[in-house]
């Protein structure tokens, strides 16, 4: 089993290994590289989700790199590009979206969440508290003693 274990571990420990950081293509402009850089670090990955386009190796965003340097040679101004962007894959693709009727969930609903959660806990911790001690069961030892002493 220890085997089997060991293994399994250096099996994961071998996924790390090969992981490797995103190879920017770099254009013969280097004032258009760095807009891209700039521009694709706004922009979430929608493969990773977690991730830049910039900073992820995913095929797609490889895509969308090349299409930012595509529209940078077309001489679109960074408000364009990230307009196109939002407009073919929504608000989702920025990491921040605007504030607007159709984003109130993804600015506020962690937050709406983390208080409901919060006032169910106190209200169910409450209710417990005014509950007498017959309406809980017994714990084993408690059991056992009061089972002892008959």
């Amino acid at each position: 089993m220890a085997k089997v274990f060991a293994l399994l571990l250096l099996c994961l420990l071998s996924v790390g290994a090969v992981a490797k950081d995103a190879i920017p293509t770099a254009t013969d402009d280097a004032a258009i590289e760095a807009r891209m850089q700039r521009i694709t670090e706004e922009l979430r990955c929608l493969v990773c989700q977690n991730e830049t386009i910039a900073g992820s190796s995913a095929g797609l965003a490889e895509d969308l790199r090349e299409q930012v340097r595509v529209l940078l040679r077309k001489g679109e101004n960074d408000e364009q590009i990230l307009k196109y962007m939002t407009d073919r894959y929504g608000d989702f693709v920025l990491y921040r979206p605007p504030l607007k009727a159709t984003t109130l969930l993804l600015w506020f609903g962690p937050g709406v969440l983390l208080v409901g959660g919060l006032t169910v806990l106190i209200l169910v911790l409450r209710h417990r508290a005014r509950m007498s001690d017959d309406r809980f069961e017994p714990d084993e030892l408690d059991a056992a003693e009061q089972g002892g002493q008959r």
